[in-house]
């Protein structure tokens, strides 16, 4: 039987703790209940145990390597926006230049593709909503304190409002703070 692989229901012998049974088997730890100890969670690198009677019972739930967790991963991640989200810029603005002119005419105006100045923006979008999700599963801060900080990004959003011009759909509008 493979020591690393242990289905859950398996009896084992520990020898500081006893006979327990394996209650969930992770990828990389065992958690088992145990008579002396209650349930502990071992490294499945560093547990040395016994098998006392294996898990006769069928294990129907699929395997998983590394690679399928990884690609599984990576597939939601895109799916919920965690990685860049594809927005597209109005037909007209394409192949556009954006040009800022200073007021002193000694200096040279700056040119930019209004793609690329286009592409920032979203990426400024895209790393606001991941702030805003962090903001709201973090366990540190109290609810006042994550209201407070979502003002702030609601502010943000409408001070952005002036670039929806550049947008070819309007669900992908900044939205501001509404009345």
């Amino acid at each position: 039987m493979d020591i690393d692989n242990l289905p859950v229901g398996t009896r084992v012998a520990h020898e500081k703790y006893g006979e327990g049974i394996i209650s969930q088997n992770n990828m990389l730890t065992y958690k088992i209940i145990f008579v002396r100890g209650g349930e502990l969670e071992f490294s499945k690198e560093a547990v040395a145990l016994e098998v006392v009677a294996p898990n006769e019972v069928e294990d129907d739930a699929p395997k998983l390597n590394i690679r399928e967790v990884k690609q599984m991963l990576k597939q939601l991640l895109t799916e919920y926006n965690g990685i860049e989200n594809k927005v597209e810029l109005g037909k007209k603005w394409q192949g556009g230049t954006m040009t800022l002119q200073p007021a002193n005419k000694d200096l040279a105006p700056k040119e930019m593709p209004v793609e690329t100045f286009f592409h920032k923006i979203v990426m400024m979008r895209d790393r606001l909503r991941v702030l805003e999700q962090n903001i709201n599963s973090s366990a540190s801060l109290t609810d006042e304190e994550k209201v407070n900080l979502q003002q702030y990004i609601s502010r943000i959003y409408g001070s952005m409002t002036s670039f929806n011009v550049l947008f070819e759909n309007k669900e992908d509008y900044f939205v501001g703070v509404k009345s």
